[in-house]
């Protein structure tokens, strides 16, 4: 079944679609770390089997892939799962984006839907489960999270990024990311941009307050290194990016841990917005 039946649902696709031509070495060498920071500098994804829920661009599936992983990629979104497709076509077989190495191991990309029984059931367990920034808009966000959890074989591990709880706030971005889908879409870009230049000059002010520089060049630079992102794709997807839940980090947790996982690597946004990262390890 779908996500969602909400027609507003945002068409993360298209997102991808655009931010796809900015993908070069360093965006990959980028995801390749942030992927590292999560696992662990000791983790050799060489061999393992990986799966990249809700795979987006395909950026992070590419890094997997690169480091030896057998990685599943599967998204809901059609235009997503092009875009992983074509990526893949990129590094194989004439080489990898800008690079010139060989194919790694199989990488299978597929149109599914995390809330899916019969399609989940069919993908079998992963040593890795990757589910970056995209439970929380799939409009059903704790079956997902246990959908996702279904995927981890025994003593593997579970990668989340859920959107932080901040109570009035998120319900304030809940209203702006609303009023963005009643938009006709040739104005939502202009809706975007004034908002991303009032935050920007936020965040420059407070740079010139705490005495640095208050051009947003080093944040923005920060951010490509930050996964291998991209400043603006980034607000369209937050601006834009609907459905939308939220959870504090007890939320995840303990739910997870009464489920047979442990928790091995959490990193969060204190009381700001974005999401908190998650790392689980489920019991063997």
């Amino acid at each position: 079944m779908p996500p969602t039946a909400d027609s507003t649902r945002f068409r993360f696709g298209e997102n991808w679609k655009d931010f796809l031509s900015t993908i070069d070495r360093d965006r990959v060498e980028a995801a390749a770390v942030g992927l590292e920071r999560l696992l662990g500098a000791d983790t050799n994804l060489a061999g393992r089997s990986f799966v990249d829920i809700g795979c987006g661009s395909g950026l992070v599936s590419l890094a997997a892939h690169l480091a030896g992983a057998q990685v599943t990629s599967f998204d809901f979104d059609e235009q997503s799962v092009r875009c992983t497709e074509t990526l893949r076509e990129r590094c194989e077989p004439r080489g990898t984006v800008d690079s010139g190495t060989a194919p790694g191991p199989p990488w299978r990309i597929l149109h599914g839907s995390i809330l899916d029984q019969n399609f989940i059931a069919g993908l079998g367990r992963f040593d890795i489960a990757y589910a970056w920034g995209v439970l929380h808009h799939t409009g059903r966000m704790w079956p997902a999270i246990e959908a996702a959890c279904d995927l981890v074989a025994p003593g593997g591990r579970l990668v989340l990024a859920i959107y932080h709880d901040q109570g009035g706030p998120s319900r304030r971005w809940a209203r702006v990311k609303r009023f963005y889908h009643r938009l006709p879409p040739w104005l939502r870009p202009v809706y975007v941009a004034s908002i991303a230049a009032g935050w920007e000059l936020r965040f420059s002010l407070a740079r010139l307050c705490s005495g640095r520089n208050p051009l947003p060049l080093e944040d923005w630079r920060s951010k490509k290194r930050d996964r291998g992102m991209s400043v603006w794709h980034d607000w369209v997807d937050w601006i834009g990016g609907w459905p939308f839940e939220v959870s504090s980090p007890d939320g995840i947790i303990n739910p997870l841990i009464r489920s047979g996982f442990e928790l091995r690597m959490l990193k969060t946004v204190g009381g700001g917005w974005g999401c908190n990262e998650y790392v689980f390890r489920r019991s063997a």
